[in-house]
């Protein structure tokens, strides 16, 4: 495996809107009956708000999976209708995913709103999942790692080394999400290199310990092509991850 024995896999699934209650509790039992003893990857389960309570009952003490949040506000509390803050979070969550190309695009997120919430979760004790990616359009004009080192120097530069250390960056083209289209290993590796670049920059001596995630368009079948190549340490998966199969699949292809 060309991955730091330092860094364990992670793959982290993100159902979206998506799985009422009863289906989110189906899905979580069949992850644990097709899952094996002891994975080689570290697997988190990023449900819905309305979900959680429910999966973090399922799971119960059971150490093969761990439990994330989609979003979050980065106040504590306030008149911010429709939203949830990380201290409501925390009973039932080790992760967060901050930055979410669906969050940049479809609510206008900018680097410093993904960054204040990124601050927020580190500051309640969680670990977030920092998504970065250039768009179709950026990549076919050269800039993919422009963008990406813009993204992550705004979500890291100022933290400290053991901030940084809790952070997992997710780089996840944004042309590749839901698509069909996945990177090529070799587009992968490159953008880890990019932003493993930036950890550096921003914390000497955390970069060989910060995992460097792949998305997009992520299956059973290309799992062990794009998590094996060099850098990459894990994944953050979408639709396959609601199929419990196909996601133990992609578990059993991070330790490959």
């Amino acid at each position: 495996m060309a991955n730091s024995e330092a860094r364990r896999p992670l793959v982290a699934g993100n159902w979206k809107m998506h799985e009422v209650v009863a289906d989110a509790e189906a899905l979580t039992r069949g992850l644990l009956a097709g899952l094996p003893a002891t994975p080689a990857a570290e697997v988190v389960l990023l449900p819905p708000f309305t979900a959680l309570e429910t999966v973090h009952r399922v799971i119960g003490s059971d150490p093969r999976l761990r439990l994330g949040a989609q979003n979050c506000h980065w106040e504590t509390a306030g008149a911010f209708t429709g939203e949830i803050s990380t201290a409501m979070l925390a009973p039932w969550c080790q992760y967060i995913l901050v930055g979410h190309s669906e969050r940049r695009q479809l609510f206008g997120e900018t680097d410093e709103i993904v960054r204040r919430k990124l601050e927020a979760v580190l500051a309640a004790g969680m670990h977030p999942i920092l998504a970065l990616g250039e768009t179709g359009d950026e990549r076919k004009r050269g800039q993919t790692q422009t963008v990406l080192r813009r993204q992550a120097r705004a979500g890291l530069i100022g933290l400290s080394a053991d901030q940084v250390a809790r952070c997992t960056l997710a780089y996840e083209p944004i042309w590749a999400i839901g698509t069909g289209a996945a990177a090529t290993p070799a587009d992968a590796s490159e953008a880890a290199a990019v932003l493993r670049s930036v950890v550096d920059e921003a914390a000497a001596g955390v970069a060989t310990t910060v995992r460097i995630l792949y998305g997009g368009s992520v299956t059973a079948a290309s799992a062990v092509s794009l998590l094996t190549a060099d850098g990459v340490d894990g994944a953050l998966v979408g639709g396959a991850s609601l199929k419990a199969a196909e996601f133990c699949a992609i578990v059993a292809g991070a330790g490959a």
